[in-house]
């Protein structure tokens, strides 16, 4: 359901309900060989039917080999695999065609999105100390975004040519500390690129930058880290910090300022079958701007503080 009133003062207005209809079907098979003690291999094949606006067909294979060195029990890992995403069932038609066009827009068929991704590791036990690199690639093909018509907050999705995803993530996690606690350190480095023209949903038909553009959600380094275990009383907590480097300023290529959060969760076990956890999310209520960009977004900015309670009541079985 859509809804735009101006507030210029031009008296402009609509409103419009669409329904559109369609199915998805997918058959996955996967099977995992331990080939010797310390090489395992993976296999699998996942077929998808998806009929909506279009029709599609996909067939994407899985590969993946772990190898265990012996002695020093590291395990070199490695994985390609190829996905398909099936795009979303808007459609535009009516009063918001009209309008898009008076943007300056039009709402070309959504094809689904398909993907290679390519994962190679290491995990590096030291100590009862838990270590590991790993470096991921993802190249796309129709990538996922989406765009406002106009300056209205009506958000439409869209794709994009080619898009590449790359990175490098470390991870450390520690042993049992005091016998109750575990804490972890994540780090990642990572690019994500666009490349070519809009290739379905809401476009305007601008010829692509020559050598490709970032993403608005490209923001280079992330970091968390953080502590959790039990407490006294059949209580236990978890404490995380977040760090981000800042995202995409406008078309690039320089980043908005770098940004943090803090979020806390706490909970307490009543008998065997109830536990009840408070959870909040950015206690500092820390805002910040994650995008700025009238490219494929719009302004958006970080959650503000945010509070939940959840209980969990565990039935007799």
């Amino acid at each position: 359901m859509f809804s735009v009133i101006a507030n210029n003062g031009s008296g402009d207005a609509f409103s419009q309900r669409v329904s559109p209809g369609g199915n998805l079907e997918a058959v996955f098979l996967e099977d995992q060989f331990k080939a010797t003690s310390w090489l395992t291999l993976t296999g699998g094949i996942r077929i998808t039917h998806f009929d909506g606006q279009l029709t599609e067909n996909a067939a994407d294979p899985r590969l993946g080999a772990a190898i265990r060195i012996p002695k020093l029990n590291w395990v070199l890992r490695a994985a390609y695999s190829y996905c398909y995403q099936p795009p979303p069932l808007d459609t535009v038609s009516g009063p918001l065609l009209q309008y898009a066009a008076s943007q300056g827009v039009a709402f070309l068929p959504l094809k689904g999105e398909r993907d290679i991704q390519q994962e190679y590791g290491v995990t590096i036990p030291l100590r009862n100390w838990v270590s590991t690199l790993t470096y991921f690639h993802t190249g796309a093909r129709n990538f996922f975004d989406h765009d406002a018509i106009g300056n209205s907050n009506i958000f439409l999705p869209l794709t994009i040519q080619a898009a590449r995803i790359k990175g490098l993530e470390a991870a450390v996690r520690s042993p049992l500390i005091l016998n109750h606690y575990h804490a972890h350190l994540v780090y990642s480095n990572q690019q994500a690129q666009g490349f070519g023209t809009v290739s379905g949903g809401l476009t305007d038909f601008s010829p692509p930058p020559v050598g490709g553009f970032s993403l608005d959600h490209d923001q280079r380094n992330t970091l968390s880290a953080g502590m959790e275990g039990d407490l006294p009383w059949r209580s236990f907590a978890a404490l995380t910090f977040n760090y981000g480097s800042g995202f995409l300023n406008g078309n690039g290529p320089n980043h908005l300022p770098s940004n943090y959060t803090f979020d806390l969760a706490l909970g307490k076990t009543f008998g065997e079958r109830i536990t009840v956890r408070l959870i909040g999310a950015n206690i500092t209520n820390n805002r910040y701007q994650l995008d700025n960009s009238n490219t494929f977004g719009g302004s958006h900015w970080a959650d503000p503080r945010m509070l939940s309670v959840q209980v969990k009541y565990r039935f007799h079985y």
